[in-house]
């Protein structure tokens, strides 16, 4: 399974995030934006055209981490990654 992930390792529930999918042995990749232009760009784009962020940016939020599967998928959720992987391994 394909996961790629929007964040920043100065927001500690993308930190929080991460340490669980190692400790899980999840592969994945880590966008990091706050060291990138370009993905923070790539990630502008999706949060910006993207409804699911609107109740997010109300509140004042960013939005990450932001979980996108190899299908297009998006979660903010990380319970929503592990049920996903769970579901896979069965």
């Amino acid at each position: 399974m394909k996961l790629i992930i929007y964040g920043t390792k100065t927001c500690k529930d993308c930190v929080d995030a991460l340490e669980v999918l190692e400790q899980k042995n999840v592969r994945y990749l880590f966008l990091e934006f706050s060291d990138s232009i370009g993905n923070l760009k790539r990630f502008l784009k999706i949060r910006d055209t993207n409804p699911m962020f609107n109740p997010v940016k109300e509140k004042g939020g960013i939005g990450v981490p932001l979980f996108v599967f190899e299908d297009g998928t998006m979660t903010f959720e990380l319970d929503d990654v592990l049920a996903r992987i769970d579901a896979a391994s069965e």
